[in-house]
């Protein structure tokens, strides 16, 4: 079940499909994880534009409802970040808060990199930066090579999954990634492998762009190591803790309560900001 409105546009002669929920010009792009889609941050899109925030969610290149072409060279950050200014430029946006989970946050950064003048602010949930990058190598190349020399293996539970409905919750976003070809995963995967996931340190420790970074514990692939480490280079960044990986998409009121106000802020005009600091300095 999709409460927005679902739109496309074409990219390098690629179809990619976008959500947008709510409307306004506070906009957040917020981009979903690695094989994932729209529907892992459906829940908290509808939240947060039922407090007056528009927000899009893409579906990168290779995932959801986008196009998904069969070499492993048309999956990597840069490209993917290319694809979410392009996304601005279709929308008419001078610029947007850009964020998103895992992946969706790598992205974020590289966009930060690449394009900073398009980045209001940046929203990064579970960044996977180089403490993550080792777990994640040791987890997704035996499923790489097992998409990539036995789909045959695959496409039984593919074909399961395509046969269940939709039920209108973030666990969708699996059953979508159980549904895709086999080897249209592969080719993702096997992009990550041939190029950086993140920029690199030196860049980060001069990204001077308000960011909030959200965290939690017990979770290897995305440590809370690294989202700690990534506010402390940050020079304009502050941390949310999450009390677990599931929170923001179960009992999503606390991250949302958190979220809204970060992007309330946003979107306050530059005195305002300069404003509210002095006043936070003075009392402190």
């Amino acid at each position: 079940m999709v409460t927005g409105v679902v739109d496309s546009f074409s990219w390098s002669g690629r179809r990619l499909v976008y959500e947008t929920h709510g409307e306004g010009p506070r906009v957040l792009v917020f981009t979903h994880g690695l094989l994932l889609d729209a529907a892992l941050n459906r829940t908290l899109a509808v939240l947060l534009a039922e407090r007056g925030h528009r927000v899009v969610l893409p579906e990168l290149l290779g995932h959801g409802r986008s196009d998904k072409p069969g070499h492993a060279y048309a999956y990597r950050m840069e490209l993917w970040a290319e694809q979410t200014v392009a996304l601005l430029d279709h929308l008419g946006l001078d610029e947007a808060v850009i964020g998103g989970v895992s992946l969706g946050a790598n992205v974020a950064l590289q966009m930060a990199h690449d394009a900073p003048a398009r980045v209001r602010a940046l929203l990064l949930e579970m960044p996977v930066l180089e403490r993550g990058t080792l777990v994640g190598a040791a987890a997704f190349l035996p499923l790489l090579l097992g998409l990539r020399y036995l789909p045959q293996a695959f496409r039984p539970l593919s074909g399961l999954a395509r046969r269940l409905p939709d039920i209108g919750q973030p666990v969708d976003a699996f059953r979508h990634v159980l549904a895709t070809e086999p080897r249209a995963l592969a080719a993702v995967l096997h992009g990550l492998f041939v190029g950086p996931t993140t920029p690199p340190a030196r860049f980060r420790n001069g990204l001077d762009i308000p960011t909030l970074v959200v965290g939690h514990s017990r979770d290897l692939l995305h440590p809370l190591d690294d989202a700690q480490a990534l506010v402390r280079e940050l020079p304009n960044a502050t941390f949310l803790r999450a009390r677990s990986v599931v929170e923001a998409r179960t009992r999503p009121l606390r991250v949302v309560d958190a979220l809204d106000s970060f992007l309330a802020g946003a979107w306050e005009p530059a005195a305002a900001r300069a404003q509210a600091a002095d006043s936070s300095a003075a009392t402190s």
